[in-house]
């Protein structure tokens, strides 16, 4: 239990020991410019929530607490994208705020960015009973709603937690080793911009598997995102 403990400690502390060259505000080179739509881009994520909240098309609105549709910035250039809610996001209606959580936090800040910058969401908006794989009908139902999150971020890089998320958005069954570390696009349904999207390792993955390569491999991943939006990578802090 204790080595348990310490490994944990660790994998978290592993994404924290990073100081940034440039914590600025500049955006990304190739980012979107700022635009008279933003509030018809909150609006339209708004009204998304809303919709979610009362969503009954599949089985999953009888047993769950209440509905997680995502949150975060709607001109979010970098979109998170995990699996399903579990019982701690069940419970708070927010998207990753368990430990898995607390740890995609840190990788985040590792980037330079901070919560509000990203936006967070999962294929699945209710909580499968038992954190369960979801469904094929509950991933067929539940789709639409994600597709119209993208549509109205417009994000200019996905990163896919997991290998549900990697799977359902790019349409195959390899594992997540082979899809990590290399870019894909996604084209969401009905539009022809295809979008960079970064398969990696779900942060509860980490927690679970403990081991400085499966650490080293997440971190890779994410530098290229950083590179892949014009952001200044940050570099390994003495503490």
């Amino acid at each position: 239990m204790k080595k348990t403990i310490r490994q944990h400690i660790e994998t978290d502390d592993y994404f924290c020991g990073f100081s940034i060259r440039s914590r600025g505000k500049a955006r990304p080179a190739d980012s979107k410019p700022m635009r008279d739509t933003r509030e018809t881009q909150e609006d339209s994520i708004e009204a998304l929530r809303a919709r979610i909240a009362l969503c009954e098309k599949c089985i999953l609105h009888t047993t769950r607490t209440q509905a997680v549709p995502g949150e975060g910035c709607a001109q979010a250039t970098l979109m998170f994208v995990g699996e399903a809610p579990g019982a701690d996001e069940d419970a708070q209606g927010r998207p990753f705020v368990g430990r898995a959580g607390a740890l995609l936090d840190k990788i985040i800040n590792a980037c330079a960015l901070n919560r509000c910058d990203v936006y967070i969401t999962n294929i699945l908006k209710c909580r499968p009973p038992g954190n369960r794989d979801p469904h094929p009908d509950e991933i067929a139902q539940c789709l639409s709603y994600l597709e119209a999150q993208i549509k109205a971020i417009q994000p200019t890089v996905i990163v896919a937690l997991g290998a549900h998320a990697a799977r359902t958005l790019l349409g195959t069954d390899a594992p997540i080793g082979k899809m990590r570390g290399l870019f894909h696009e996604y084209t969401p349904s009905g539009t022809e911009r295809p979008i960079k999207l970064m398969p990696t390792y779900h942060p509860a993955y980490l927690l679970r598997n403990y081991s400085h390569e499966n650490r080293k491999r997440v971190w890779e991943d994410m530098k290229k995102v950083i590179e892949a939006l014009g952001l200044p990578l940050p570099e390994k802090g003495a503490g």
